[in-house]
């Protein structure tokens, strides 16, 4: 009996916490946080960080000398040997007529390059550049996640409340329907004009139907950048949105630009690369440089022709050997010259990249600031549409009950009042959202 009701205590605890997480829901703040944290295509990004952090400790480790230890254990026979003459095996004469002997060698050697025209110590920098360009790809592709993020939930945001006006709208459907067919009964109104207020009052159902469908698909999208999977509903908070938000001063383009400049990151990526490509100009040039190259080894040996024992060979064998070497480059077949002039091409092809990206972070930023200003305008004008609209219906709605105005006139009068509404929230959402890409543009931040 208590393990009956344990079991129910620990399912009613499961239900709960099941319910809580599908009752969750993400704030943009959420939002940002746990796709910066699970998104695929940012930790594919991290990943090219990763390797490019491991191409910097490689190059670190070829300043320092390589160490190698080797050795070769040989057996040889030999069938048929002449009787009475003597043999060179290895270091030794073998006057014996042993058929199968033994050699063994050991060595260790150490290699350093001295110096080879500063390629070395240059590839460390240029990988270490290279490993900025690539933390800046992935503040690169967080950026473009969160606008991504911001744009989906301020069109969740509007969708939730296109819904919340459409049902508005469809109550005064259903209220005119009703309306007309009471007037319809005491002979007031006619049977088309009741058909058409009965139509109108389907069109809002329907016009419900599609903003929750265009609702939900956004919502799928937002769930697929998040890399969300499962059935669990997914809701977002809905924060409060004032108009004195979407009215605040749309700051000065050039300001924007400015600030745009010395903070987004593709822009530190590409001056990051015509750095680079100097780096590799100097790499290529030290192809036509002497390399200096220092060399130790110490080996020894041991053979079964020997009457010493392994140990006594092996003192006995002991060599140790040092020596420098020096190349220098006479005639490579046009080698570092066709290096040199690509790694020229390659830095003129970074500078190209730069101006692209600027005009193009240029371009991208104007358009915000001029959707912001042009729907801020929209807005401003929209809300007295709304209000005016809003008042000629109430007239047109008392009218209508007095008989003094049609069907037509009524529904033309709602159409009115609802677009004037659609208009008014669609240039809110707009304004603010523009405006919040013009912060983040200027900060890095969204809030």
């Amino acid at each position: 009996m208590k393990n009956f009701g344990l079991k129910c205590l620990v399912g009613l605890l499961l239900v709960a916490s099941s319910g809580e997480c599908a009752a969750r829901k993400w704030s943009l703040q959420d939002c940002i946080d746990y796709a910066l944290a699970n998104n695929i295509t940012l930790k594919k990004t991290k990943l090219s960080e990763t390797s490019a952090l491991e191409d910097v400790k490689q190059s670190q480790a070829a300043l320092l000398p390589s160490l190698s230890f080797s050795t070769s254990q040989n057996m040889t026979y030999r069938p048929w040997p002449e009787q009475g003459s003597s043999t060179i095996a290895g270091n030794y004469v073998q006057s014996s007529i042993d058929k199968v002997y033994y050699n063994g060698s050991y060595s260790v050697n150490a290699n350093w390059t001295v110096w080879n025209g500063g390629k070395n110590t240059n590839t460390v920098k240029r990988n270490k550049l290279s490993a900025e360009q690539a933390d800046l790809e992935v503040m690169v592709t967080a950026n473009n996640i969160q606008e991504q993020i911001l744009q989906l939930y301020i069109q969740i945001l509007y969708s939730s409340e296109a819904i919340n006006v459409n049902r508005e709208s469809l109550k005064t459907s259903v209220a005119n329907e009703e309306r007309g067919k009471a007037m319809y009964e005491v002979g007031k109104l006619s049977k088309a004009d009741l058909a058409q207020l009965t139509a109108q009052r389907a069109q809002d159902e329907y016009s419900i139907v599609e903003a929750e469908s265009n609702l939900r698909n956004y919502k799928r999208q937002l769930k697929q950048l998040l890399q969300i999977v499962g059935d669990e509903e997914f809701d977002i908070v809905v924060p409060e949105t004032s108009d004195a938000m979407a009215l605040q001063e749309v700051p000065a383009l050039n300001d924007v630009y400015e600030a745009t400049l010395a903070q987004r990151p593709e822009i530190r990526a590409a001056e990051l690369g015509i750095k680079g490509s100097e780096l590799d100009i100097k790499i290529a040039k030290a192809g036509r440089m002497p390399v200096v190259g220092l060399s130790v080894g110490a080996m020894t040996s041991t053979t079964s022709m020997s009457d010493n024992g392994w140990g006594r060979q092996m003192k006995n064998n002991f060599d140790i050997g040092a020596g420098i070497s020096v190349s220098i480059p006479l005639f490579d077949n046009r080698q570092t010259r066709t290096a040199v002039n690509k790694a020229r091409i390659q830095r003129d092809s970074y500078m190209l990249d730069l101006q692209d990206k600027q005009a193009t972070l240029y371009s991208t930023v104007e358009n915000y600031w001029l959707q912001a200003l042009t729907n801020q305008n929209k807005f401003k004008a929209a809300r007295q549409s709304t209000e005016s609209a809003q008042a000629s219906y109430e007239l047109l709605s008392e009218q209508f009950k007095e008989g003094l105005k049609n069907i037509v006139e009524l529904m033309t009068g709602k159409n009115n009042l609802l677009k004037a509404q659609q208009d008014e929230m669609q240039s809110k959402y707009l304004t603010i959202l523009n405006l919040n890409m013009l912060r983040f543009y200027q900060t890095g931040e969204l809030r």
